[in-house]
């Protein structure tokens, strides 16, 4: 599908400066694509904030926490 949009002078030069000037579409739409999948990335991690629960076990001595599972576990040596 075509499509038509309007890019100032200046992005259109920058653009033929790294794809050529036929190159111009392939690049437009890859970047499009790109940009799709990073507004898609975002949302799913504005979606997933806050879903974590707060005060874990491991929260005020991490290294602690860890330690102290590896001793409890009874196939660790040494």
């Amino acid at each position: 599908m075509r499509m038509h949009i309007e890019v100032d002078d200046e992005l259109v030069a920058r653009v033929d400066e790294v794809a050529g000037s036929r190159g111009r579409s392939t690049y437009v739409r890859h970047a499009i694509e790109r940009a799709l999948e990073d507004d898609r990335r975002w949302a799913a991690l504005r979606s997933a904030a806050g879903s974590i629960a707060e005060d874990h076990e491991w929260d005020d001595d991490p290294a602690a926490w860890v330690r102290a599972q590896r001793r409890a576990d009874p196939r660790r040596v040494g």
